[in-house]
This record gives structure tokens, sequence and C-alpha cells, in this order.
């Protein structure tokens, strides 16, 4: 009886830690699916439709590694992804798409002004940004993950917006 008990005890244990190890962020497995898709409606200048499309993440979140998984296996239009992680405002250079995480979103005025001559999709993830420079924000509305748009801002870092993704987001400013 001792030895079942034991034998139990153990494959539950490394049951447990194995499910812990394969675990996955689904909200950042979204987002990725989203930041993906957005580049189908948003057209950039011809000087960044050569080499490498690069995704830019600025802070830590799990969004980094299924953004790095993506890029694997899909390209935005003939273009291979390259996803760059950034720790310092002062590292960040030309990038098609850069994601500002919830804790690094209080510095977004030095992130524009970093950014302001690239044609740089900026993303956030907090509420009333899109109101303070963002191109794209993230928010939840009904328990969904949706977004909101502000199309003046996107346009003024020279890209173009579909009205399909218009038509997608909760609102457009």
């Amino acid at each position: 009886m001792k030895k079942t008990s034991i034998i139990l005890i153990v494959l539950f244990i490394l049951g447990s830690s194995f499910n812990q190890r394969i675990s996955v962020d689904t909200n950042a497995k979204l987002k990725a699916v989203f930041i993906y898709n957005f580049t189908k409606y948003i057209e950039w200048p011809k000087t960044y439709q050569e080499g490498y499309f690069v995704l830019g993440v600025v802070g830590e979140t799990p969004l980094f590694s299924e953004l790095t998984k993506m890029a694997q296996t899909k390209k935005i239009g003939t273009q291979s992804i390259l996803v760059k992680k950034f720790s310092e405002i002062a590292d960040i250079d030309k990038c098609h798409l850069l994601y500002i995480t919830d804790d690094k979103s209080i510095e977004i005025n030095a992130i524009l002004k970093k950014t302001k001559s690239t044609s740089t999709l900026i993303i956030t993830e907090q509420e009333g940004l899109v109101d303070k420079g963002a191109g794209i924000n993230f928010v939840i509305r009904e328990n969904k993950q949706k977004f909101e748009m502000n199309k003046r801002n996107i346009e003024i870092q020279k890209l173009k917006v579909s009205s399909n993704l218009e038509a997608l987001a909760v609102t457009v400013k």
C-alpha cells in the first residue's frame, strides 16, 4: 500500500510540474494574432517594404515569446519577420511596429519623440493611450479582447490604414 501511495504522489508531482512548464499565455497568443492581422490592413512606405519586417517590444511581456514563435512560420507580405526587444528607449531603432507594455506606457512621450521621424505603428495596452499618441490600443470590452484606433496618429507616422481595419475597431478617433 505504501509503495502505491508513493508512486501516485511522485506521478502527481511530475504531472503538476509538467503542466506548469507547458502553460500558454492565451492573452499573449491572441494579441500576437491581432498584431499579425493589423499588418494586413496597414501600408508602410516603399522604403519599409524591403528587408525584415521588424516588430519591436518595449518592456517585459509574454507577447515577445509569442511574436518570436510567429516569426518562425509567418511573413508579412514578402518580408521575413524579425522581433526585437528593447529594454531602454535609447536602444529603439527602426521598427515597422512597436508594442509598448503596460509598465512602460508611462514613457510614451519619450518613445513617441524617439520614433517621430519613422513610420512606426505604435501599439499599447493601457486605456487612453490613443489620445496620447498611440495608433492602436488593446482594450477589454464585454470580457473580450478588442482594440481602439487613432487614425490620425497612424497617418502622422506616414502609414495608410484600410477602412476594413477601422470597421473592426471598437473606437476610431
